[in-house]
């Protein structure tokens, strides 16, 4: 048999990714369901996009890789947690069923939230319109569920009337009553089975923007025509094509008047994660001093939320576009082949 196809020639280990991929892979496809409903979306995505590049492995990895999962299993204690039906039943017995319900409501608080997990893979736009026609309260409760990320790209979703009162509403919410639980798992299921109809979300001026950047003339010209036809899609086409790599692309006067434009702090917020070539481009294009000060304002500064970053990225374009239309820079949209 062939190697497995994600392992590098050099390196005969597989990697713990690698080992969980070759162990799903070996259980069936119910059993490695199970497993696979258990994992967060990211780990989820991790270890299937391993799983779908195997084409083949040698006996002796998948033989290791399943002795390292049974050494790993016995190692593991023989005890293990009661479950909510068997603890359901004793507390039964000892405190009575309302009581008994009570303990378990608290123990088991986020019972709703392995379903609640298998809604990361909806779109927010999709989740906000199916809770727009439920009351406030009942969709501060939904979010207060949902992993945080979603929950706030569902709240930018909802229409902005309703955000602040559904925000209010979810800091108040300290206990959540049973009848409400039970409302609550009913809109969930019924997400659940609609999950599957759900629109899928398209960036079509983003995606002209990308074909446009790579057709190889008369783009001016084809702009132009789009215009006449229909200028507020030309726009939205125009503000994903001045996305922030494209500074990477000007000349080195462009890039001193822009850095002119922009205080150091705000640079180093924005260069934040950028790609080597976007910052390289920079730092050459500032005296050996500035760019060694502006090093030195990026360790500084520290890890910064991605927010922040975008929202840097964004102001700093809304001033390179203004100094493009002052006629003070021209802008190289394009990447352009280049002849010596």
């Amino acid at each position: 048999m062939s190697e497995l196809n994600s392992l590098p020639a050099q390196r005969s280990e597989p990697t713990p990714l690698e080992r969980a991929a070759i162990v799903l892979l070996s259980m069936g496809e119910e059993p490695a369901a199970a497993v696979l409903r258990c994992l967060s979306r990211q780990e989820l995505l991790e270890v299937t996009q391993v799983m779908s590049r195997i084409s083949g492995i040698k006996v002796e990895a998948v033989r290791a890789s399943l002795q390292r999962f049974f050494d790993d299993y016995r190692d593991q204690s023989g005890v293990h947690g009661a479950s909510r039906t068997y603890l359901k039943r004793s507390l039964d017995l000892a405190l009575g069923a309302n009581v008994a319900d009570t303990v378990l409501d608290t123990i088991y608080g986020d019972a709703i939230r392995p379903k609640m997990a298998r809604l990361q893979w909806a779109s927010p736009k999709w989740l906000a319109e199916r809770i727009s026609h439920e009351h406030v309260r009942m969709q501060s409760v939904f979010l207060a569920f949902l992993p945080p990320e979603l929950a706030g790209e569902v709240v930018l979703a909802l229409p902005e009337e309703r955000r602040e009162q559904v925000l209010l509403m979810m800091a108040r919410i300290r206990d959540v009553d049973r009848e409400l639980l039970v409302e609550l798992d009913e809109l969930v299921e019924q997400c659940l089975e609609s999950l599957g109809l759900q629109s899928t979300s398209v960036a079509g001026a983003r995606q002209v923007a990308n074909i446009l950047h790579r057709l190889p003339a008369n783009r001016t010209k084809l702009l132009e025509h789009l215009r006449t036809q229909d200028a507020d899609a030309l726009d939205e086409i125009e503000r994903n094509m001045y996305d922030f790599f494209m500074l990477s692309r000007q000349s080195e006067a462009v890039l001193i008047r822009i850095l002119d434009e922009v205080p150091m702090e705000e640079w180093a917020v924005a260069l934040k994660g950028a790609e080597p070539a976007l910052r390289d481009a920079f730092l050459q294009a500032m005296p050996r001093r500035q760019a060694q000060s502006f090093e030195e304002t990026m360790r500084r500064v520290g890890p910064v939320p991605r927010s922040r970053v975008e929202q840097a990225r964004q102001d700093i374009m809304k001033r390179v576009r203004a100094l493009r239309d002052a006629g003070e820079i021209e802008l190289q949209i394009f990447a352009e082949a280049v002849v010596e």
